[in-house]
């Protein structure tokens, strides 16, 4: 069972969690109310908590019918039907299970497994882990004579050049609590250069992923303004694994920060998920026309272009964020491109690329 309430967890582990804890049989089935007390347990934020219940439970049946094909989360009334005057009760359906050894669910399990590693709460990726181990154990032959058990052996991840750094679990659970609860996070952050963590304050507004690595993103406290562009300033991004104490406060973040401008999906618009110098660029390469292969398979932008501009050199032109992963990938490209626009940007990249030099020859 969950070490805290479901309603603190990401929607995919309150998901998992749910799928545990449904009753199965129509005779155990549960009302909303009585599954709440399961799910969370904050009296003062119950409505929103049971309205984000209501849409994992629809989540989780449309999983059920997307994935597996299956009606098996069962709601009395029917789905789809008015329940005006009565009490909805749920119950999954005895005989369905998600751990019978098949190619979509053993799948379903090994993603999980490889791939949720560093992003779920230590007791969630034990059970994952555990289930896996007994689907194996179910039936060990058949599995490796499935058309999954012997693709297996054809598979490999390979991990990231530099390890994930390790997560504090607590850090991260209560992190969780207060994104799904609207508060406020008073935080201990150790920025990388200082000797002691500093105490500050965040309105915090979800988590980003980066290759292994996972950030807190919000706002610096600050009064609301008209003007959109002076609460961008105040806009932030911490590396979770730099966070050492974390509390969330019993205040609500101000209403400002659910502006669809500050949506993470604006925010990643406007390039400010990860370290950048400007909002957006054009960007334009002179590449070698036989590194430019890469670029026609894994276009920089929806609006890149590509152009001839003699028998041995291409113009790539696009939009995009002017990151600090930019720049990294320019530097590493630096032997077969090189950036013709903006002017700004090719200084940055040469400032780089000539410190680089001067190091390795000083040894």
């Amino acid at each position: 069972m969950p070490t805290y309430p479901i309603a603190s967890y990401t929607k995919s582990a309150r998901l998992f969690a749910l799928y545990q804890i449904l009753p199965r049989s129509e005779t155990d089935a549960v009302s909303l109310t009585e599954l709440m007390q399961n799910y969370g347990d904050d009296a003062d934020n119950y409505t929103n908590e049971r309205k984000n219940f209501e849409n994992d439970l629809i989540g989780l049946n449309q999983i059920f019918n997307d994935i597996f094909y299956s009606d098996a989360l069962v709601r009395v009334p029917a789905w789809g039907n008015n329940i005006s005057g009565k009490t909805a009760r749920f119950y999954i359906e005895p005989s369905f299970s998600i751990d019978v050894i098949n190619e979509q669910t053993v799948f379903f399990w090994e993603m999980l497994d490889k791939y949720t590693a560093n992003y779920l709460p230590v007791s969630f990726k034990q059970e994952i882990t555990d289930n896996l181990t007994q689907l194996r154990r179910q039936d060990k032959d058949k599995f490796h004579q499935s058309p999954l058990g012997q693709w297996q052996d054809h598979l490999i991840t390979l991990p990231s050049i530099v390890q994930a750094p390790k997560l504090d679990s607590e850090v991260i659970g209560s992190i969780h609590q207060a994104l799904l609860q609207n508060r406020q996070l008073r935080i201990s952050y150790q920025n990388k250069w200082e000797e002691k963590p500093v105490q500050r304050v965040v309105y915090p507004k979800g988590m980003i992923f980066i290759d292994n690595m996972i950030y807190l993103t919000g706002f610096n406290p600050t009064d609301d303004y008209i003007d959109d562009n002076k609460l961008l300033q105040e806009h932030r991004n911490f590396a979770v694994n730099r966070i050492t104490e974390v509390v969330a406060i019993d205040k609500p973040i101000p209403d400002w920060v659910r502006r669809d401008t500050f949506s993470l999906k604006s925010l990643h618009k406007l390039g400010r998920l990860e370290p950048t110098d400007n909002i957006r660029i054009k960007l334009v390469l002179k590449v070698q026309k036989y590194a430019c292969q890469h670029l026609y398979e894994r276009p920089l932008s929806t609006d890149q272009s590509i152009t001839a501009i003699d028998d041995t050199w291409n113009q790539v032109s696009a939009t995009v964020a002017n990151t600090t992963r930019l720049q990294d990938w320019l530097v590493s490209m630096s032997q077969l491109s090189v950036v013709t626009e903006p002017l700004e940007l090719k200084i940055v990249i040469l400032e780089r690329l000539e410190s680089g030099m001067q190091l390795y020859n000083r040894n």
